[in-house]
């Protein structure tokens, strides 16, 4: 067994396609023949099946791979976000960076930017979102994998959401392949010492999966996150999100993400992270080494599961040399 695989979840098993390595270059043979994703998925489907209990386990040969990326080159993956879309992580954000003689903070007023203008009459521009840069497609990690903190980090936290995965056609339209459940993960110690801060504390490895929905239902959409410290779970909340819960349309944040010619570059890959709802760190919680994170939202497929990784090692100066 070698190489890469797209499967099509049904149940308990994972039902193999034929000849096709990743949805990103079956996604290109969509846009060239006019098909949607789901009918050129239901062309490839294969005989063989696979179970999809031990895969998802780690008991298998078989490793999951992030529910979405660039197959060839992750440059050209750019993954970004959009915060302060829910109400309970702008009130956390207000919180954090709070100044008692500025009552409302920055966060806040943006979150209230986007109640007043984030839901635009179709075919309308709405006013545009806090917005945030993670990395290339090298910070993508799959269900089962660590989530990293580096030697140089404060701390690391999740961010239970929903990403949005993106495909930019030959002709510049962007195409929305689907959406899939995320674990944004940020180094809130760090934010929390100066919201300039932000910037770097969303500089970290973050994850997507385990499967990539079609056209789900977001609207109203409940899920919870837990954290394990061994068999013991020492935080846990529901969270909600979809468009219901957000101060922006979905419309809106896709617009403002894309308004920007260098994001649509031809077969350039996006992943968008949405928003949190609730975050661990705002109700005082620090996780250690070895902590796992776990997220789950109905209609988006199994739990995502991620451990903590820190890097302990002392920080190294990185010099430039001159050439």
């Amino acid at each position: 067994m070698q190489g890469r695989k797209v499967a099509i979840v049904q149940g308990e098993r994972l039902r193999l396609l034929d000849g096709v390595d990743s949805i990103y270059r079956l996604a290109l043979v969509a846009i060239e023949k006019a098909q949607s994703l789901a009918e050129a998925l239901a062309t490839k489907e294969s005989k063989d099946l696979l179970d999809y209990d031990p895969i998802y386990g780690g008991r298998s040969e078989w490793v999951l791979l992030p529910a979405f990326d660039h197959p060839d080159e992750p440059a050209r993956c750019l993954v970004t976000g959009t915060g302060l879309t829910h109400k309970a992580s702008a009130e956390k954000r207000q919180a954090m960076h709070n100044d008692k003689a500025r009552p409302m903070t920055d966060s806040m007023r943006m979150y209230q930017e986007g109640l007043a203008g984030g839901r635009p009459a179709p075919g309308q521009i709405g006013v545009q979102p806090e917005w945030f840069y993670k990395g290339n497609g090298a910070i993508l990690r799959a269900h089962g994998e660590p989530l990293e903190v580096p030697c140089f980090g404060m701390d690391g936290g999740e961010e239970a959401e929903v990403a949005g995965a993106y495909i930019i056609g030959v002709d510049g339209t962007p195409r929305r392949i689907g959406l899939m459940l995320g674990n944004e993960f940020s180094d809130h110690k760090m934010e929390s010492r100066n919201y300039l801060c932000l910037a770097h504390s969303k500089l970290r490895t973050c994850a997507l999966g385990p499967e990539l929905v079609l056209g789900p239902e977001f609207v109203d959409v409940r899920g919870q996150v837990r954290l394990l410290r061994g068999t013991k779970i020492i935080w846990s909340e529901s969270f909600s999100t979809g468009e219901q819960n957000m101060s922006h349309t979905l419309a809106n944040l896709e617009h403002h993400h894309f308004k920007y010619r260098e994001h649509r570059r031809p077969g350039d890959v996006h992943i968008h992270f949405f928003g949190a709802d609730v975050f661990s760190f705002g109700s005082g919680v620090g996780l250690l080494d070895g902590d796992v994170m776990e997220l789950e939202l109905t209609g988006f497929g199994r739990a995502l599961r991620n451990p903590l990784r820190a890097d302990t090692t002392a920080p190294q100066r990185i010099a430039v040399r001159p050439l």
